[in-house]
């Protein structure tokens, strides 16, 4: 009889989990199946550089059905779960809804930005959590310094070009450094822009950047990123957000068209929906092996799991990247060792080994095996890093070349938010770009155009 394993979600722990499976039980002892909304696995690392434009979007991505042989990708979105029935109920990309039947299973659905109830927030603020989100954020950048460029009013167009993060964390700060890094190269191709300037901002709520690292390495990336011009405000919160500006603590207002949400996140909604006990904050209760509580035969790991920090007695662990890779890892081998296949169930035990802040232009900060870095060391290992973790040497390959090209070469401007947007056919079948100028009204004259 072959053992039904099910795999909710498909970011580092169930990738890594599916792989691992794969590798530790034997052939046809078991139906491997992993559910996701997309067909690939977001490496989140790279991230940034997808934004800045430093790397190609998909060579920060994983096919998964290009790195996982024997399982099965189910394509669709969970919707809830009945745990007495052994049953995780998923409905496909086209809208049908199925039950899939599990013998073990591993939720692994991640975590979605965490938000405010700020107003203006979820109207004007972009994430930068998604492949999307990182795109579309370069794409507006890019847009504002065009639409900067045809305003005749200083005072107006400095609404276009500032750009404000809130939250200094992980992401804050690399996207922060990131993008703004991407502006610096490219400025020149716009001339007013250059002769007023470009704002960066970012806004923290707590008293220091990246309370993830040692506080002297915070320090330096702090110093870094003023020496570039970006204004760092711990200490503050955002009050609200409109079309045009952003309200700060004490009212302070700051005319910006651009602002990044990165203040934290949280479990994916649909974690609540699946029948599994929960900790205070919305995290799937687990024990030191990741079995969730009060159920034999479901796991959990990842963002949406609150697992045990081996190295921090009452703390849970992270939600980085290296800890979802162990954590998949070791589910497996539980999995494994639970339907017979060697071995026996073991506690999660991993502690951080170092953590990697890549803030562009050769500059990052690191902590490894308690030795500090800092400046181009820092860099070079972060990259090293990163590059060892990518799946398959193909996709080494690309990384390394346009890391390469992106050193040799100006990076490009091209503003391509109609990719995966095309417009509608015109019903006599012609489309908009079979409008001749001749035949189409001319437009009136503006100085600037909305966001």
């Amino acid at each position: 009889m072959a053992w039904d394993i099910v795999i909710a979600g498909g970011g580092f722990g169930g990738y890594y989990a599916a792989r691992t499976l794969e590798k530790q039980l034997p052939q046809h002892s078991a139906r491997i199946t992993l559910v996701n909304d997309v067909n690939f696995m977001l490496f989140t690392p790279l991230l940034p550089g997808a934004a800045a434009g430093t790397l190609e979007p998909r060579h920060v991505v994983v096919p998964l059905r290009e790195q996982l042989k024997r399982t099965d990708l189910w394509l669709g979105h969970v919707t809830g779960a009945d745990p007495g029935r052994n049953q995780l109920v998923v409905d496909s990309l086209d809208g049908r809804r199925h039950e899939l039947h599990y013998d073990q299973l591993v939720v692994a659905l991640g975590s979605i930005s965490r938000t405010l109830p700020i107003p203006g927030l979820a109207e004007h603020a972009v994430g930068f959590k998604t492949l999307s989100e990182a795109i579309a954020l370069r794409n507006r950048v890019i847009t504002m310094l065009e639409i900067a460029e045809t305003v005749h009013d200083a005072e107006q167009r400095a609404e276009f070009l500032t750009f404000v993060f809130v939250g200094a964390g992980y992401a804050g700060l690399e996207g922060i450094a990131e993008l703004q890094d991407f502006v610096t190269d490219v400025i020149d191709l716009y001339p007013r822009c250059r002769v007023q300037g470009v704002r960066f901002m970012l806004v923290e709520a707590r008293d220091r950047v990246m309370p993830e690292v040692a506080p002297r390495l915070a320090d330096f990336a702090q110093r870094e990123l003023r020496g570039r011009g970006i204004e760092i405000r711990t200490n503050t919160t955002v009050e609200a957000l409109d079309e045009r500006s952003v309200t700060l603590k004490g009212g302070e207002v700051v005319p910006a068209r651009t602002v990044a949400w990165t203040a934290g996140v949280k479990p994916h909604p649909v974690v609540a929906r699946l029948g599994l006990p929960l900790e205070r904050g919305g995290r799937i209760e687990v024990d030191q092996t990741m079995r969730v509580r009060g159920h034999d035969d479901v796991w959990a790991i990842g963002d949406a799991a609150a697992i045990p920090d081996p190295a921090r007695k009452g703390e849970l662990s992270p939600p980085t990247a290296q800890h979802a890779i162990r954590q998949g890892r070791r589910v497996a081998r539980n999995v494994a060792a639970e339907l017979g296949a060697g071995g026996r169930v073991r506690p999660f035990t991993y502690k951080t080994k170092g953590v990697f802040v890549d803030m562009g232009r050769h500059q990052a900060v690191a902590s490894t095996m308690g030795i500090r870095w800092r400046g181009f060391p820092a860099w070079f290992l972060a990259r090293t890093y990163h590059l060892a973790n990518m799946p398959g040497w193909h996709r080494k390959s690309r990384l390394v070349v346009d890391w390469t090209v992106s050193l040799l070469f100006p990076r490009d401007t091209s503003e391509l938010g109609q990719i995966g947007n095309p417009p509608e056919l015109e019903r006599d079948g012609a489309g908009v770009g079979s409008v001749t100028r001749e035949h189409a009204e001319p437009e009136p004259e503006r100085d600037a155009a909305p966001s």
